[in-house]
């Protein structure tokens, strides 16, 4: 059964690869690019299922106006995918404040604006999916990558969130959680002015990797195939997807450190509770 997609960021990268992907197998495409004129070839192969909105992420307004018009265009949007955004490198005493802005503006924000606002249309229209594009750094961090992990911990909570009200409507959301994959992603990173203090630190050390000897394993092909096979998977459908080896090893020991550290604390939680003679009382 064909589907319409509504993506975001199709210029390049993991956008552009799904798009492809999409309407290689007869799917239509509604994409967004800070550029209308974006994916001139696309167009012009497949010219009545693929269109371009223009679409700024930082401005809210913008976003909205985009879904609305996506959804007027095409009536009905199976999967919708939030994927633009981009990284910051820097440590927390590097970032200016405009950077700050900046990514939480457009991760953060814009990817909340974007959900919100389909919200709405699929409800009205029975149900609908939703992928969140977050990364391994939604539940691990890196030094130096404080900004970005701000933005991707604080998606996942909202979809989280979300997640919990509209499933009553027939309407999904997965966060989809890639490790480094070989996308343009790794050139288009912003980067904080440096303090020499640092170079000699885990921060440092995160410098170096994006310089160049990060090893990135993830095949940007089989990222998106993921994606396509989960947007025809029948439900109920994962709240995460983690995609490649590194992400998998690195959120699997993240998460077993943060269950053994909690059960150390059993005693001092539990202890900071009124006890049931005092509740009784109360």
């Amino acid at each position: 059964m064909q589907k319409t997609w509504l993506i975001t960021g199709v210029s390049s990268g993991l956008g552009r690869i799904l798009a492809q992907k999409a309407l290689a197998r007869g799917d239509s495409v509604i994409g967004t690019s800070r550029k209308a004129d974006a994916l001139p070839d696309l167009r012009e192969r497949y010219p009545q299922r693929l269109h371009i909105i223009a679409l700024d992420l930082r401005d809210q307004g913008s976003v909205r106006a985009a879904v609305d018009r996506a959804f007027e265009q095409r009536g009905r949007i199976d999967i919708v995918v939030s994927n633009a955004g981009y990284g910051l490198v820097g440590a927390a005493e590097e970032v200016s404040d405009q950077q700050v802005r900046d990514i939480i503006a457009t991760n953060l924000i814009g990817s909340i604006t974007l959900i919100q606002a389909a919200l709405a249309h699929l409800r009205k229209q029975g149900g609908g999916r939703i992928q969140q594009l977050s990364s391994e750094g939604g539940q691990i961090v890196y030094p130096g990558l404080g900004l970005y992990h701000a933005t991707k911990w604080g998606i996942e909570g909202f979809v989280e969130t979300v997640a919990l009200e509209v499933a009553p409507f027939g309407i999904e959301l997965t966060l989809v959680e890639p490790g480094p994959t070989r996308t343009e992603f790794g050139g288009n990173l912003a980067h904080a002015e440096a303090i020499a203090a640092y170079e000699e630190t885990p921060v440092g050390q995160t410098r170096a990797a994006v310089r160049g000897s990060w090893v990135v394993k993830g095949d940007p092909e089989r990222v998106t195939a993921a994606m396509i096979a989960l947007a025809d998977q029948k439900g109920p459908l994962p709240r995460r997807l983690v995609l490649g080896a590194d992400a998998y090893d690195g959120i699997r020991k993240a998460l077993s450190g943060r269950i053994a550290e909690l059960d150390s604390q059993k005693e001092i939680s539990v202890a900071a509770d009124f006890t049931e003679a005092e509740l009784a009382r109360l």
